[in-house]
């Protein structure tokens, strides 16, 4: 005789406390997509503001009202769709690319800070919002003003004047060859111990561009790149530290790189005074104030001009 299928029923209690589950669950999504505000039809949703009102509070220590979340985030919409305007479009790759350079200058990867901004509440994307709203509105606005953003020497010079310090401003002319002690990609630290005391080893003997540039380049493994011209006031304060202990024809210190141990032959230091980085903060002091008055009032328009809607 045949048997007839055996159905097994859930305990009630179980069947509830399931429901209860994916309800709760559908809740917690619901509200997360909640839109609270339409700028020209685009929403931000509750979501977006929980996630940026995290990551404020993680990069400032305090936390931000709701609304100041919400107009950076309304800010954000209206300087993207305005750069669009005028085609331009930062890519997925710049994005990436500044998000990557923010965890560099935190001494991370990109992996390690997304997972310190999830970690916090926060996310890789409210970041990566922010960075492309950023690269689109200063390209747009620094394309549509260039003309009257630009600074005259007079008005640097001007400036300096009334901000006279003892400390003379003195800026130099580097001119270096990098000198690469090559390390395969995946090498294990070891291998990068061992190319430093290699690298030290040739700062040791390297006494002169003309005679350590051609020992160095008889040596395996290593690259000697084209000569490069930098002016200290292009430099960050630590390169320039670190240029200036340096004997001229000798190595800076190792430092490790994506192609392995770099180094820099110092061949030559000159004093200049028309480019020297006194000059250049001022100048970029004096640019950030025109910069920021003009994006000010051009975001202020847009604003005006803008559908806003609170839900």
């Amino acid at each position: 005789m045949a048997r007839l299928p055996i159905h097994i029923r859930p305990p009630a209690r179980m069947t509830i406390m399931l429901a209860a589950t994916i309800l709760l669950a559908l809740s917690s999504i619901a509200r997360s997509q909640q839109v609270v505000v339409l700028v020209d039809g685009e929403p931000i949703t509750s979501l977006d503001i929980e996630h940026r009102s995290k990551f404020l509070q993680m990069s400032t220590n305090k936390v931000p009202t709701s609304q100041e979340v919400i107009d950076g985030l309304i800010d954000e919409i209206l300087e993207i769709r305005e750069a669009h305007q005028f085609s331009i479009d930062p890519t997925d790759s710049d994005v990436d690319d500044s998000f990557n350079n923010v965890a560099s200058h935190m001494g991370l990867d990109a992996a390690k800070l997304t997972q310190l901004l999830e970690k916090g509440g926060a996310n890789a994307g409210t970041l990566k919002h922010r960075l492309k709203a950023q690269l689109a509105w200063t390209n747009l606005v620094r394309g549509r003003y260039k003309a009257s953003l630009e600074i005259p020497d007079s008005d640097v010079e001007a400036e300096l004047q009334l901000h006279k310090s003892d400390d003379k401003d003195v800026g130099y002319e580097y001119d270096m060859r990098p000198v690469v002690m090559i390390v395969p990609r995946d090498s294990p630290p070891a291998a990068y111990e061992q190319r430093k005391r290699d690298a030290d080893a040739l700062r040791a003997r390297f006494l002169s561009c003309n005679d350590g540039i051609t020992f160095a380049r008889a040596l395996p493994e290593v690259a000697v790149r084209d000569p490069v011209t930098k002016f200290s006031a292009d430099l960050p304060q630590q390169l320039r530290d670190i240029l200036d202990k340096t004997d001229i024809g000798h190595l800076t210190p190792p430092e490790q790189t994506a192609e392995g141990i770099q180094m820099f032959a110092l061949c030559s230091k000159k004093v200049t005074q028309t480019d020297t980085p006194g000059r250049k903060e001022m100048r970029d002091q004096i640019f950030q104030k025109k910069f920021g008055a003009k994006a000010q009032r051009y975001l202020e328009d847009l604003r005006r001009a803008a559908m806003i809607e609170y839900k």
